[in-house]
């Protein structure tokens, strides 16, 4: 292995709720009522779709192809919660991560290495204000009728509903289940929300529920696990070896870092907060000169010893409700 580069879970697609427009030079969400699910080419600038799309459709209702997609039928590859889902503070410069942190501890590039330090999190960290440094979380799962059993569909979101809502499920799960959940029949499905900070305006975030809610839909889901997980157990294969070798790719690098995590630097980082239609919090929006511009004034000011101002004082652009 490369030290220092991090293996992440190989993903055959995206899924995504939302998606960025550009408008008067700016990145503007777009809010979107269905879930897409994508490949990871882009042509003329929006994301190609992938052919579990249509087939998620078409089995959600069989009698419309054109219906929207508001639920995918998924499973888990791993048992262990934060090998699905990993939601971390993340900085970004030029498309990479440049800080990452838990709220505790912080990973950060500096002068060409990368040290280690204490993370207060984005509210009280004056490095954090200089380059919007924000929770992004990334959940892996596999999708009914999906060809490779080693790789996944990625959902990345900067959505607290979204991170807030997956991390607490996962963990319920693991807790009701004995911390068996690599192939649990489960939905990834979309859901509504409004708040004061959306001005009552409805946005949109995801939720791992059961196919069936029922006593008996759950005892069956728990069924179809155990045949799923014996099968494979039959054929050799060794969930246990498999979530060793996922934790050891992880962990080679200072940061989980992907080319298709820069490809999608422009709708996650410089466009709007609440990645994917999740409008429920305040942020800043403007071009990305805009941003870039502000930053060296901003990290004069961090450096001079005084907090830097918001990007609304020294680049220009304005705090909206999103």
């Amino acid at each position: 292995m490369l030290k220092g580069f991090a293996y992440t879970t190989p993903t055959q697609g995206r899924i995504s709720i939302g998606r960025t427009v550009e408008h008067g030079g700016k990145n503007l969400p777009k809010k979107e009522d269905f879930i897409a699910i994508t490949s990871q080419v882009k042509r003329d600038g929006e994301w190609i779709a992938h052919p579990l799309h249509e087939h998620c459709v078409k089995e959600q209702k069989p009698e419309s192809a054109s219906a929207k997609l508001r639920q995918i039928p998924v499973r888990l590859m791993f048992n262990d919660p934060d090998l699905s889902f990993r939601e971390q503070y993340e900085a970004f410069y030029d498309s990479r991560q440049l800080c990452v942190g838990d709220g505790e501890k912080a990973r950060r590039r500096v002068d060409g290495r990368i040290e280690e330090l204490a993370c207060p999190g984005p509210d009280n960290c004056p490095f954090a204000a200089a380059y919007r440094c924000q929770p992004f979380g990334r959940l892996n799962v596999q999708i009914e009728g999906q060809e490779d059993p080693l790789s996944t569909f990625i959902f990345r979101t900067r959505g607290w509903n979204s991170i807030r809502t997956l991390r607490t499920k996962l963990e319920y799960l693991r807790a009701a289940l004995g911390g068996k959940l690599a192939g649990l029949p489960l939905l990834l499905v979309m859901r509504a929300k409004s708040s004061r900070q959306s001005l009552n305006t409805p946005f949109f975030f995801l939720d791992l529920v059961f196919r069936d809610a029922t006593p008996a839909g759950i005892a069956q889901a728990v069924k179809e696990r155990d045949a799923h997980v014996a099968t494979l157990k039959e054929a050799g294969f060794d969930l246990e070896a498999l979530e060793a070798a996922a934790r050891s790719c992880l962990r080679n690098g200072a940061f989980e870092e992907t080319d298709e995590d820069a490809l999608e630097y422009e709708d996650l980082v410089l466009a709007p907060t609440g990645h994917g239609g999740e409008s429920d919090t305040t942020d800043l929006r403007g071009s990305a000169g805009d941003r870039v511009r502000a930053r060296p004034r901003a990290l004069a000011q961090l450096e001079a010893g005084s907090p830097p101002q918001p990007a609304s004082a020294a680049g220009g652009e304005t705090a909206v409700a999103a």
